[in-house]
C-alpha cells in the first residue's frame, strides 16, 4: 500500500514525489510514455540532447526556484534569442529596437515609437475583442501582419480574429537592442539534459514506465490512500461535462549528418503562413555544442485528437467555464489531487510547476 499514486512523471510528478520522498511518504508513480521527464525529456542523438517535445529554456525570477533546480545540475549561460524568418528575411525577436532597424531602417527609440504611434492610431479599440485588435493597438501593422499573424494563426488552428486578446499580450516589446526573450534574472539550459534533474527528483521512488493510468485504473486505484492526477481532468472524469479543448504538435526530428550548423541558432520562427511549421529548432545551440553533425526540429501545429498528445489548453471563455465544473466536483473529492498544466487547464512556465508543486506539496504532505 503507497500513501500517494502520482499519475505522471513530468515536472510536476517529478517534483511533487521529491517533496512526498523528503517528508517520509511512500509513493508509486506510473507514466504512461516509455520514458519519464513528460514534455521536457531530452532524447541523446549522437551527442546532442535533442528537446523531444519542444524546446524548454528553462527562466525564472525566483531565486528559491532557481536554487532548488540547481541542486540537481549545473547551468548554461544559454540566452534565448530566437529569430523570425518571413518571406526570406530575418528579423530578431522579441521586437525590440534590431527588429524595428530590419523593419524600418530606424536607428532610434523615437523614430521606431513614431512609427508605430502612426499605425497604432489608426485602429482605436476602446476593449480589443481579439487577438488581431489586441496586437495592432500594440505594434501596429508592419510587425504584425509579418511576425505575427501567420505564425499565431498557425499556432492556433484558427482565424486572430477569433483568438482571445489576453494569448498576445505576455509577447514582449522593447525600445532598447537587446535580443534576450526573457527578463527573468535566472535562465539557463542543463548542462547534460533535463532528464538529469527528473532522474535526481524520482531517485528513491518506485516507478513504472508504459503504465496507463486508464487501462489498470481498477488495479491502482486500490493501491494508493490518495491520487495525484497530472493528467487531463476532463478525460478522469469521464467526459461527463464535454471534453476541454486543446492544441497539439507534432515534431519532425532529423539528424543531418555532415553539416555541422544548420541555421546558426537554437530557434528560427517561420512566420509565413504559407510554410506549414512555426518554427525549426537546431538542438545542439542550446548547449553550444560542437558535435561534428546536427539535429533539427520541424515543429507543426496540428489539432487535438484521442491519437495526440494535449500541449496547449485553449483558455477562452467557454473551455475556462467548462474546466470550472470539472474543478468543482474535483474538489468534492479529497483524496484526489490535480496538478500539473494538464490537471488544472492553465499554461505554466516550468518554474511556475515547480511553484505550485511547492504550494501543493505543503497542503497534501504536511
Amino acid at each position: 500500500m503507497y500513501d500517494f499514486l502520482i499519475v505522471g512523471a513530468g515536472l510536476y510528478g517529478a517534483t511533487m514525489a521529491f517533496e512526498a520522498k523528503k517528508r517520509g511518504f511512500k509513493c508509486l508513480v506510473i507514466e504512461r510514455r516509455a520514458h519519464t521527464g513528460g514534455n521536457i525529456y531530452c532524447k541523446k542523438i549522437n551527442g546532442i540532447n535533442v528537446h523531444y517535445y519542444g524546446a524548454h529554456i528553462f527562466h525564472t525570477k525566483n531565486k528559491k526556484i532557481w536554487e532548488f533546480i540547481n541542486q540537481f545540475t549545473e547551468f548554461n549561460n544559454y540566452i534565448n534569442s530566437p529569430l523570425a524568418l518571413y518571406k526570406g528575411k530575418m528579423y530578431n525577436l522579441p521586437f525590440n529596437m534590431n527588429t524595428f532597424y530590419q523593419l524600418w531602417n530606424t536607428v532610434t527609440p523615437e523614430e521606431a515609437k513614431t512609427i508605430i504611434d502612426k499605425q497604432k492610431n489608426k485602429y482605436c479599440f476602446t476593449e480589443p475583442q481579439n487577438l488581431e485588435e489586441q496586437a495592432l493597438m500594440m505594434v501596429g501593422e508592419d510587425v504584425y501582419f509579418k511576425l505575427i499573424k501567420g505564425y499565431t494563426e498557425k499556432q492556433w488552428g484558427q482565424p486572430a480574429t477569433l483568438i482571445p486578446a489576453f494569448v498576445i499580450k505576455r509577447l514582449p516589446v522593447r525600445f532598447t537592442f537587446n535580443n534576450n526573450y526573457f527578463d527573468d534574472p535566472y535562465q539557463g539550459i542543463p548542462i547534460g539534459g533535463y532528464n538529469t534533474i527528473i532522474d535526481q527528483l524520482l531517485n528513491g521512488t518506485e516507478v513504472k514506465v508504459n503504465t496507463d493510468y486508464f487501462t489498470n485504473r481498477n488495479e491502482l486505484k486500490n493501491k494508493a490512500k490518495k491520487i495525484i492526477y497530472t493528467g487531463e481532468i476532463d478525460r478522469f472524469y469521464d467526459y461527463q461535462f464535454g471534453k476541454l479543448k486543446y492544441r497539439s504538435l507534432k515534431f519532425e526530428h532529423e539528424e543531418l549528418k555532415g553539416i555541422k550548423n544548420f541555421q546558426g541558432n537554437a530557434v528560427v520562427n517561420y512566420t509565413d503562413k504559407d510554410v506549414p511549421y512555426t518554427r525549426i529548432l537546431e538542438h545542439k545551440h542550446f548547449e553550444f555544442g560542437n558535435q561534428p553533425n546536427t539535429v533539427i526540429t520541424k515543429e507543426y501545429p496540428i489539432d487535438f485528437t484521442e491519437e495526440t498528445e494535449p500541449y496547449y489548453p485553449v483558455n477562452d471563455d467557454f473551455n475556462n467555464n467548462l474546466f470550472e465544473q470539472y474543478k468543482h466536483l474535483a474538489n468534492q473529492n479529497p483524496n484526489i489531487h490535480f496538478g500539473g498544466r494538464l490537471g488544472e487547464y492553465k499554461y505554466y512556465n516550468m518554474d511556475q510547476v515547480i511553484s505550485r508543486a511547492f504550494n501543493d506539496s505543503t497542503l497534501l504532505f504536511n
